[in-house]
């Protein structure tokens, strides 16, 4: 009797050890025999800094669409960060939030949560989520340095290890989720792909982040942000507070042209100061600081239109800030690159088809689409963003925005409508629904706040800290 013969070994590469690069590996473990992941540095052990990851500094937060998928791709992560001392925040339940419309309401309701840690702990717990899979191996201090294969086809990358050697990896399905620093456009014209759209829009924004020692217990503190207003005369600003792991604070401030934050620790509760309302100045002057002051200038929102070319060569996919990068105001990074993880994963259930590469970059687009709406129609109104005027219709469309965001301070339907776009669980096609259109006409049902609506109990946590202030020692 003959033997059967033996089928090869089917293996994937996945440039990037950052979230998007876990999260893909994730996608494709049940699917391929091996995932080997090639990072430019060293893997820490823990929630450790990861050199390379600049925007670890700011704070970051997943969005109830991204967490879905996280749970989707490596199931029980959302249950192992909140264990690990992450916050799931009911929206806006348990938010101070003060929209260039005025403050949000705390609705009793809860539709939609984020779930806010630092970046090195979730990047942590997916790390240990993932590589406890034998298929899956990391290959540190290796960099990808160009693509083999054709403009039809990619089959593998060539790479240099830290002593300089290169070498060829070949694989029947290469994901770069290297980031910003991505070197695909570049790879895709050596192989004679050309044609690449880029769509760039910069609000110019500056971050300046650092952590503070949190003055109450931040279990079931609300997240806190003031929002920029481009209506509003001179540079925009705005900040946030996110309760984080360790009885801390994750603390960012922004700020545009001619208004930009340092990275002056004496002059960080003084931009504070400046924002639309004083509320984060109010609660910094209790906090301790436990860092320096970080501060990142890229910041511009980003796109590959990858979608389009034509044509594409099979065997490679782009995910995560390869193929578009957000302004971090937003935080819809993490959300979006597990978004286009869950799309390739659910591609490739039917196996490495002709195609697959070409229909997983359509499908990561189509994720990417709602996230780039959002950014992109509030950064153009800024008056010093680059790479796009907004139209008579961007204007129209924006003044619509706002009157439904107006609306959303006193109606629950409006809050919940806009939510559902921001958790990136709807197209923003929805907030122009018949009802939705009705709903903005009528406008707020409750009167608008003038304050922010802390619960009693918070009250007097505050009232305390403002009296132990006061008191002589």
């Amino acid at each position: 009797m003959s033997e059967t013969p033996r089928r090869a070994s089917v293996r994937a590469v996945v440039i990037g050890g950052s979230i998007a690069g876990m999260l893909a590996a994730a996608a494709l473990k049940e699917h391929v025999d091996s995932v080997e992941i090639i990072e430019a540095h060293e893997l820490p052990e823990g929630p450790e800094p990861r050199t390379g990851v600049p925007q670890a500094a700011h704070i970051h937060f997943l969005q109830t669409g991204g967490a879905e998928a996280f749970e989707a791709l490596l199931p029980g992560t959302i249950d192992l960060l909140l264990a690990a001392g992450a916050h799931r925040v009911p929206v806006t339940t348990n938010m101070l939030i003060y929209s260039p419309e005025g403050w949000y309401r705390r609705w009793k309701r809860a539709t939609h949560y984020v779930i806010t840690a630092s970046r090195d702990l979730t990047d942590s717990v997916v790390r240990g989520q993932l590589l406890k899979d034998p298929r899956v191996s990391v290959r540190p201090h290796t960099r990808a340095v160009s693509l083999l294969g054709s403009r039809r086809r990619v089959t593998g990358i060539r790479v240099r290890g830290a002593d300089r050697t290169e070498n060829e990896l070949r694989a029947e399905l290469v994901i770069d989720a290297s980031g910003r620093a991505s070197r695909t456009p570049r790879w895709l014209t050596r192989l004679g792909v050309t044609g690449l759209a880029e769509d760039r829009i910069d609000s110019g924004l500056v971050y300046a982040s650092r952590f503070f020692r949190a003055p109450v217990p931040t279990r079931d503190w609300p997240v806190v942000g003031v929002q920029a207003d481009p209506s509003l005369p001179g540079p925009a600003n705005a900040g946030g507070i996110l309760p984080i792991e360790g009885d801390r604070w994750h603390v960012s401030l922004m700020g545009a042209p001619g208004g930009h934050p340092t990275s002056d620790p004496d002059a960080f509760a003084a931009y504070a100061r400046t924002l639309r309302h004083p509320l984060m100045a109010d609660l910094l002057k209790h906090a301790e600081p436990l860092t320096d002051v970080r501060v990142t200038h890229s910041t511009a929102n980003r796109r590959y239109r990858y979608e389009r070319l034509n044509p594409w060569p099979d065997g490679l996919v782009v995910l995560g800030d390869s193929v578009a990068a957000f302004n971090p105001l937003y935080g819809q990074g993490m959300s979006v690159a597990a978004q286009g993880a869950v799309a390739l994963r659910d591609l490739l259930s039917t196996g490495l088809t002709p195609g697959l590469a070409r229909r997983a970059q359509r499908a990561i687009g189509k994720c990417v689409d709602t996230a780039w709406a959002l950014a992109v129609g509030t950064d153009i109104h800024f008056r010093m963003t680059t790479g796009k005027n907004p139209t008579v219709a961007d204007r129209l469309l924006h003044r619509y925005v706002s009157r439904l965001s107006r609306t959303a301070t006193g109606s629950f339907h409006a809050a919940t409508t806009l939510t559902d776009v921001l958790a990136l669980q709807a197209p923003p096609t929805s907030l122009v629904k018949p009802d939705v259109l009705l709903t903005a006409l009528i406008g707020p049902l409750r009167p608008l706040l003038d304050r922010p609506q802390f619960t009693p109990a918070e009250r007097e946590l505050l009232r305390n800290l403002e009296e132990s202030a006061a008191s002589p020692e």
